[in-house]
């Protein structure tokens, strides 16, 4: 097997009960938009610690992250997770992570022909405009077919059926859904089969590409440390979540339970 062929094979690692898909960046985007057609009706999720430790304590959501067509490690300790478990098998791969908000610019970039079409479901009215304003503006040719902020509670039956309804009308190949997790994943595994495009649950990433918050240096990033950027960026909301599932984890490893 060549080095290129080795480097772009998708391989699948279980971290904390959690099934992950691990490949090249590059990779998993232009194979997510050559096959999104016979993707529709499914999801994809990425995954960072706190979604990752969530899932070992709790089996539904275990479950409906190993639902997802792809569930992508968006975080770096989990790749590095698997990269120990990987290396105490004998692997000669090296699991990356696969980001949410970069596996978004490599898709606006790549479906600049307008011939896969962008819906965009969560966040607020005021960061889908801008969003909407800036990917077509960094993005010529992009195809955005419609987005729709969902009121900050459980919808209705026929809020829900109407959304449906709006989203299947709009002809969308990709569905962003920026609702926050576990919330994004819960509603997609709730909506596979019923919309018809592949959904893809990306977090912040709204908030990012708008840029009405800013993401970390890309040394951060690259280091593992973008949790503790976002965390003084938010830390009245984030930092008991990060001391809780960030020390869970860190034990899990020591333990060897992952």
């Amino acid at each position: 097997m060549g080095k290129e062929e080795t480097k772009n094979r998708a391989v699948h690692i279980r971290v904390m009960g959690v099934k992950f898909t691990f490949c090249d960046i590059g990779t998993a985007v232009k194979a997510v938009l050559k096959k999104c057609s016979s993707l529709k009706g499914r999801y994809i999720c990425f995954t960072n610690v706190h979604t990752t430790v969530e899932a070992h304590e709790d089996a539904e959501y275990r479950k409906v992250l190993n639902g997802a067509a792809f569930t992508f490690p968006d975080g770096m300790p989990v790749a590095f997770a698997a990269r120990i478990k990987a290396l105490r098998t004998g692997k000669k791969y090296s699991p990356k992570r696969v980001a949410g908000p970069d596996f978004m610019r490599l898709a606006f970039e790549g479906s600049r022909d307008g011939k896969v079409k962008h819906f965009f479901y969560g966040s607020t009215d005021e960061t889908l405009a801008a969003l909407t304003e800036k990917l077509e503006k960094e993005y010529p040719g992009i195809n955005i077919c419609g987005k729709y902020s969902p009121p900050f509670r459980e919808l209705t039956e026929d809020e829900d059926r109407d959304a449906i309804r709006m989203i299947n009308d709009s002809g969308a190949d990709l569905v962003w859904v920026g609702l926050g997790a576990p919330k994004q994943e819960k509603w997609m595994a709730d909506h596979a089969g019923k919309i018809d495009a592949l959904m893809l649950g990306v977090g912040a990433g709204f908030d990012f590409h708008a840029g009405t918050v800013k993401r970390a240096p890309l040394w951060m990033q690259k280091t593992g440390l973008e949790w503790c950027y976002r965390l003084l960026q938010d830390p009245k909301r984030l930092f008991s979540r990060y001391l809780k599932t960030n020390t869970r984890f860190i034990m899990l490893m020591l333990l060897g339970r992952y």
